[in-house]
């Protein structure tokens, strides 16, 4: 086997802070509940994370603060100046509720956060309210991008894609240059917790969107992602023509190979560490051993790290190294986190 790319550190990792949140999201991964729970990391244990995040390194790794909603922790803002002042950079994930005011966005700033981003999943009230579960959520989060904005902060969009909401998916696009994102990240379902009722698209129908997203990719004025649809890559790849190099030197390009447990990795609101927040396989708990650590030698992440062994047509596809499919769906589909991707439909194992 050829040796892993991101074998030493994680290039991300993502904080579940606390899984208390305001809202009542239909497709929630943490399945959360308005009131913190008991089992939370203190602040001084959090304090020992972030001391070992910052020894993870070079390079450290950029924290997401996420929950819930990060806002429900009293400490947030302490931890985060406590993360900045280790070098670690650190962005924030909230929910866009009435606590979330421009007061609060100038202080998030000010204790130094890097990015923040917002979840929108329609293009209008009655369809991004549907979702999230609360009446005013979508005048809620278009308050909360503007505070955002006029902080100077950048803003990244985070928005659904099922079959019940890629329709919309022109009509946001608008909604999110209006909103003057830099970002718009667009989380392709995968079915646990909340949102195994739900439905996600078809292999082909993602392939279509995937191929619409890369049409219209160089006109938006924002950078367009995928979260768990790592076969976006082969999308951009085959659009740019032979090479793809003008891809690989993108923003786009540089998450090339970034997958669950490739790059990634989660530390849930009791500490334990999983390869990401949709791929619920604990390996251990940052009570009982370091986060690097685990990140490191577990041989759970270790065989994430070699898509060349990934079963079916994964393991086989010459974009293997660049993709690998997404690791959660492929669990939440059959149970083996090295399964293929059901969302692909790409059959030939042609070379990158």
């Amino acid at each position: 086997m050829s040796a892993p790319v991101f074998a030493h550190a994680p290039l991300r990792v993502y904080w579940e802070l606390t899984r208390a949140c305001d809202l009542a999201c239909r497709h929630c991964r943490a399945e959360a509940q308005p009131e913190r729970a008991v089992d939370e990391l203190t602040t001084d244990e959090c304090r020992t994370v972030l001391d070992d995040l910052a020894r993870a390194g070079p390079p450290t790794p950029p924290v997401v603060f996420t929950g819930g909603d990060p806002l429900k922790r009293p400490d947030l803002l302490m931890l985060i100046r406590e993360a900045v002042a280790l070098g670690l950079g650190v962005s924030v994930a909230p929910s866009a509720t009435t606590a979330l005011t421009g007061g609060m966005v100038r202080a998030l700033r000010d204790a130094g956060v890097s990015a923040m981003s917002l979840s929108l999943d329609g293009s209008t009230p009655a369809r991004h309210d549907a979702v999230r579960g609360v009446l005013g959520c979508y005048g809620w989060t278009l308050a909360a991008a503007a505070h955002i904005r006029a902080t100077g902060v950048p803003l990244q969009i985070n928005t659904l894609v099922t079959r019940e909401t890629e329709r919309d998916l022109d009509d946001l696009a608008e909604v999110v240059a209006r909103l003057g994102a830099a970002r718009w990240s667009l989380f392709f379902l995968v079915p646990i917790g909340r949102g195994r009722v739900l439905t996600p698209l078809s292999a082909r129908e993602a392939e279509t969107t995937l191929g619409w997203v890369a049409r219209h990719a160089a006109r938006w004025p924002f950078t367009v992602t995928t979260t768990e649809a790592p076969h976006f890559r082969r999308v951009m790849i085959r659009a740019a023509g032979r090479t793809g190099e003008e891809i690989r030197r993108s923003p786009v390009g540089r998450s090339f190979g970034i997958r669950d447990g490739n790059g990634i990795m989660f530390i849930a609101a009791n500490g334990d560490v999983t390869p990401s927040g949709f791929l619920p396989l604990v390996v251990g708990n940052v009570r009982r051993t370091s986060a690097t650590t685990l990140y490191r030698d577990d041989l759970m992440f270790d065989a994430l790290r070699h898509p060349e062994a990934f079963h079916d047509r994964c393991g086989v596809c010459g974009y293997g190294r660049v993709c690998g499919g997404s690791r959660a769906r492929a669990w939440a589909a059959t149970g083996d986190m090295l399964g293929p991707d059901p969302l692909c439909a790409w059959e030939t194992a042609g070379a990158a």
